[in-house]
């Protein structure tokens, strides 16, 4: 393992930040698939024990970023197509149902979070434009007023998260991504159900037949 982390502070909850550095590095690419993982130098580099380092990966194998490895540690594993056409197909019934319910509410989303979003999109930070779009959606769960989507999102951005990474580290698609997210926005600010619902469905059909075509690109390269 070659990529170098910076120290981590002692804290109570350095386990989770331990989980947290490697997830994200996980998403963004800067650990590949088939990178193998050791408690040791994982310790050696954050600078903390062996205890918070096992617990992390046990973390990361739990949600199936990481695998067992032959001989020592664990190996970052690999993606894979199927999952991530079926994790888009649940996610597109989920966003178009958050944004129906938040357009019935006449919410209005932070232009703020497309202005970030436009901003990064157009720089190298692959974690800066993963966190942006994150963020509007998120913004759009929490409008809907219904805690139960919120909860539901979450059980699969960690994965989703890994997949975005891959491909925005290429996309010629940033510019349009951010274009359909303004239109949804427009949509449930308009108090337009119908439309902010067929707007976000059409908006993740797209993406996740992009996603497809792009990963199988690369994992065929």
């Amino acid at each position: 393992m070659t990529l170098k982390f910076e120290k981590i502070q002692t804290r109570p909850d350095y386990v989770d930040e331990v989980y947290r550095v490697l997830a994200d590095a996980i998403s963004d690419g800067s650990l590949a698939p088939g990178t193998r993982l050791t408690q040791e130098e994982i310790a050696e580099q954050f600078a903390v024990s062996r205890s918070p380092v096992l617990q992390a990966l046990r973390l990361l194998k739990k949600d199936g970023l990481v695998q067992d490895a032959p001989g020592r540690g664990v190996l970052v594993a690999p993606l894979d197509v199927e999952r991530t056409s079926q994790l888009y197909q649940v996610r597109g019934a989920l966003d178009a149902l958050a944004a129906k319910l938040a357009a019935e509410r006449g919410a209005i989303i932070d232009n703020a979070l497309i202005m970030r979003g436009r901003l990064v999109s157009k720089g190298k930070d692959v974690k800066a434009m993963i966190d942006a779009d994150i963020a509007f959606h998120q913004a759009i769960y929490e409008a809907s007023g219904n805690p139960l989507i919120v909860e539901s999102a979450q059980l699969h951005w960690v994965h989703l998260r890994r997949v975005m990474g891959a491909v925005l580290q290429s996309s010629r698609l940033r510019d349009s991504i951010w274009d359909e997210h303004q239109a949804i926005a427009e949509a449930i600010a308009a108090r337009d159900p119908a439309r902010a619902a067929e707007l976000t469905e059409l908006h993740t059909s797209r993406a996740r037949q992009n996603l497809v075509a792009r990963l199988g690109e690369i994992l065929t390269a």
